[in-house]
């Protein structure tokens, strides 16, 4: 199949494009703005192509999202052998095109499996995130040779949609962690001071005397003191020994 043929119609890519700058994160979840991305790629790119995107941070690699078991498939295979375009991009930081997997020399396990999974070209876009944290969005194209410059360059302008997307991503569920802990924290301290309360008007103490009281139970328990004083205003018990 030449380069060309089974090309999106003209303008396309860049309505696209422009659709994916008009959409608002208020409307859209991080994963759902995502799924656009590689639907949107899916749908202008030539050779009849699954898109995936994929994320790797530290030791972990995982396909975030991908528009069929085709692309899906093959960033499994690419993880397991440690090897191919997708990892490549991610590591270079560059543009990783395979134009035939029947003639590639690169990779030679992986692009036998690719080819015979009807993969024969493949188009990967790097994605820098941050210090840490890099990725691909992957075109597999069923056609050999699917890709010229333009579509080369419509692929390229996909890449800092889904970067944005993931590094937005990573920021909530970062928050969103740390709030849970703020949380947490909050609770554990509202808990701790009830019981130590409880504590000084039952032993006519000191609010330090009291602390001492429940890290002392802790400690002869192997309780953290959060559940200790849990217990204690629950039940009106100090678990352990009681010393002053």
């Amino acid at each position: 199949m030449a380069v060309g043929d089974h090309q999106p119609p003209p303008g396309q890519a860049g309505v696209a494009l422009e659709r994916l700058g008009r959409l608002a994160l208020r409307d859209l979840s991080m994963e759902e703005l995502l799924e656009a991305v590689a639907d949107s790629a899916k749908a202008v790119m030539p050779g009849s192509p699954e898109v995936s995107i994929f994320v790797r941070a530290s030791d972990r690699r995982v396909t975030i999202t991908s528009t069929g078991p085709l692309a899906t498939d093959l960033d499994e295979v690419q993880y397991s052998q440690e090897q191919g375009p997708c990892l490549s991009a991610a590591a270079t930081q560059e543009l990783t095109e395979i134009p035939d997997t029947r003639a590639e020399t690169r990779w030679p396990d992986y692009v036998r499996r690719a080819a015979e999974r009807g993969n024969l070209s493949s188009l990967s876009v790097p994605l820098r995130i941050d210090e840490e944290t890099s990725g691909a969005l992957n075109i597999y194209a069923r056609q050999a040779r699917a890709f010229d410059d333009d579509s080369r360059g419509v692929a390229t302008a996909f890449g800092p949609y889904a970067a944005v997307a993931i590094g937005n991503m990573q920021d909530y569920q970062s928050a969103r962690g740390m709030v849970g802990n703020l949380r947490a924290a909050l609770e554990s301290r509202a808990v701790i001071d009830q019981a130590k309360g409880i504590l000084m008007e039952r032993h006519r103490i000191t609010a330090d005397q009291a602390f001492q009281l429940l890290a002392h139970a802790s400690m002869t328990t192997n309780t953290k003191v959060r559940d200790v004083a849990d217990h204690l205003v629950h039940t009106g018990e100090l678990r352990g020994p009681q010393s002053r």
